[in-house]
């Protein structure tokens, strides 16, 4: 954990042993929660880590809807691996699925991770304030994960993209859904179909990142944009559910782009899985050296 996320003497961590591969903070004087991924052997959206996501969750719903519950109005979505915010779907358990023609196996994959999705893109249905801090490497899935936050907050060095297309795929767990919304239709294909990977500053540029951090700053401008958040609550969430409103992204909708991306995936040739393999090489390699 970062020593820069001490600005009180509330900090603690309550729920470490529970998990492996997340380690969660808890602010009381912000009512803010810290969630450090670390997924292991590579740092993508593991099974694992997606089920102790999915559990996270209940957790944070169950006490805040409890009287004697610990109140929590902000998750910050972060990493504990250097460089590295989240590389994306676990692209060895895709080859392996594929290989095997096993469709079930991908859409209970895809369900998982557009079950967490949705829930933070919805705030878990309650009154909190979800907030992304990329610090690193946010590729494919992990791109997604970044945008399904209320709020993105990138550092300068940060690079954010869809390789997908690289093997002849599409991210297919809401990148369309959310970037068409915050960028137009036009700009989301473009992003989707070049493949390319950007700074954090040309997305923030483009409004897509919602604020630049300098580099190692990244923790202070989430508790700068809460205490500007807090300064006008009434204002800032209501808006939010005027968002929820105009602009939803529906489980539904995310679900149905799920299996046509299952589908394709099973499609996919010979080619495009060795792609693929050399993508998992190339995180195994980026994950060991940060570790």
């Amino acid at each position: 954990m970062n020593s820069m996320l001490q600005p009180s003497a509330q900090l603690t961590e309550p729920m470490r042993a529970s998990y492996s591969q997340l380690s969660t903070f808890y602010d009381e004087k912000y009512q803010l929660m810290w969630c450090f991924m670390h997924a292991s052997p590579r740092p993508c959206f593991t099974p694992v880590l997606l089920d102790e996501i999915s559990r996270f969750h209940g957790t944070v719903v169950s006490q805040n809807t409890s009287s004697e519950g610990r109140k929590t109005c902000y998750i910050a979505w972060a990493s504990d691996v250097p460089g590295v915010f989240n590389l994306g779907g676990d692209l060895n358990l895709f080859r392996t699925l594929i290989q095997s023609k096993d469709r079930n196996g991908l859409l209970r994959y895809a369900t998982s991770c557009i079950k967490v999705l949705h829930a933070n893109i919805c705030h878990l249905d309650q009154d909190i304030t979800t907030i992304s801090l990329v610090q690193g490497d946010a590729l494919g899935g992990g791109f997604e994960g970044a945008l399904s936050s209320n709020i993105l907050i990138a550092e300068r060095s940060a690079k954010m993209g869809m390789p997908e297309i690289l093997f002849n795929l599409f991210p297919g767990m809401g990148a369309y859904s959310l970037l068409s919304r915050k960028v137009g239709i036009a700009s989301a294909e473009r992003m989707i179909l070049s493949g390319r990977i950007y700074t954090a500053e040309e997305l923030y540029d483009m409004g897509v990142v919602d604020i630049l951090a300098e580099d190692n700053h990244g923790e202070r401008a989430v508790y700068d944009y809460i205490q500007k958040e807090n300064r006008a609550k009434n204002g800032y969430r209501a808006l939010r559910k005027v968002k929820d409103l105009c602009s939803p992204v529906t489980y539904e909708e995310l679900i149905k782009v799920g299996e046509i991306w299952v589908d394709a995936a099973l499609r996919l040739e010979a080619r495009d899985l060795r792609m693929m393999e050399r993508l998992v090489a190339r995180q195994s390699a980026k994950h060991q050296g940060a570790a």
